[in-house]
């Protein structure tokens, strides 16, 4: 849904009715993962998908009632052998879909405030999970900050704790809590790419890393690699010190990818030290195995265990024979997007 910000803030502000259809389940070869969103107006305007074209039909009819009564609907699509093309999933996929007036035009007090502090954090690009009940009726929702913070209706603790584990895992899912389920949608915040060391690699992947909608924070304390280093695509955020007066400033999350470059021990040892510990989505490191078994063993050194030393990717990146720094730049960010999209 992040993806569809735009779209639902410009037709709520025109106050044009509509829908939200969400994949909550899927079995077999389904061809949208789990979360994937589609918005239906009154008008039947549409945005986004939820199966690439095989059930959008079938869930445009089902939601022009919806909208108008206010109410939802699990609906569920697979292969049945006389209408798989006609409503159905062609791969032989199976996928449930629940479908719901957009909460925004709810007038229940707790509706309006989950969508307040959701606007906020879609705007302002903090992480939180949306707690949806799957009912066939009116539903309702709760709205779950990184810090526990709920708004909305009143959750159970181990729902909220649910909601919790679902952010850290960074996985949305299903939830049953005695006779009730509900979907627990995870929006987390822009993913960050940390960079230690400008090289000519680093300016490679930050440009890829934009293209993938990466936040980039380049850190190199040689001031001559930092300022010199040309970057195609300029980092979000350029620091001329050690990473140890840095990465503090940022608080380690799930979502956070961290690369080191610099070829120097003296920085990324610096960066290790401070992350290898932390609960983050991805650790790199530059260098061959004759390099990579040297930094290990000042790692144990500085008393790191080989649980905590073996978080690190290295050789860094996907083998595909880069040779140029922008085949080795790819190489990475291909590694980090099949980190990133285990979770989906």
């Amino acid at each position: 849904m992040k993806e569809l910000f735009r779209k639902i803030e410009d037709w709520n502000k025109k106050n044009i009715p509509f829908a939200i259809a969400t994949v909550i389940e899927t079995w077999g070869s389904s061809p949208r993962p789990i979360g994937s969103t589609m918005l239906i107006s009154a008008d039947m305007d549409m945005a986004g998908s939820v199966s690439g074209g095989c059930v959008e039909n079938a869930v445009v009819k089902a939601a022009i009632p919806l909208i108008e009564k206010g109410t939802a609907k699990k609906l569920t699509y697979g292969v049945a052998d006389e209408d798989a093309w006609a409503v159905g999933l062609s791969c032989g996929g199976k996928m449930q879909v629940y479908l719901e007036k957009f909460l925004a035009f709810d007038e229940r007090k707790e509706e309006k405030e989950v969508w307040e502090q959701l606007h906020i954090c879609m705007k302002d690009d903090k992480g939180c999970v949306l707690l949806t009940q799957l009912v066939d009726g009116p539903t309702k929702h709760c709205l779950i900050l990184a810090d526990g913070t709920a708004y909305g209706h009143p959750i159970s603790s181990d729902l909220r704790n649910e909601g919790l584990n679902a952010w850290q895992e960074r996985k949305s899912r299903l939830s049953a809590q005695g006779e009730e389920q509900w979907f627990i949608r995870v929006f987390p915040p822009k993913s960050k790419l940390f960079a230690i060391g400008a090289a000519h690699i680093t300016a490679d992947l930050v440009d890829l890393a934009h293209h993938f909608g990466f936040e980039t924070i380049v850190i190199d304390p040689r001031g001559a690699f930092a300022e010199k280093t040309w970057f195609q695509t300029p980092p979000d955020q350029l620091f001329t010190k050690y990473p140890s007066e840095v990465l503090p400033d940022f608080k380690p999350d799930p979502y956070s990818y961290y690369v080191v470059l610099s070829h120097d021990p003296k920085i990324d040892d610096n960066a290790l030290q401070l992350i290898l510990r932390e609960d983050v989505a991805y650790i790199g490191a530059l260098g061959s195995k004759k390099t990579h078994a040297k930094r290990m063993a000042r790692l144990e050194k500085a008393g790191f265990s080989t649980e905590e030393i073996n978080k690190i990717h290295a050789p860094i990146g996907l083998n595909i024979n880069a040779k140029t720094p922008r085949e080795i730049a790819l190489a990475i960010i291909a590694e980090i997007v099949k980190v990133k999209n285990q979770y989906l």
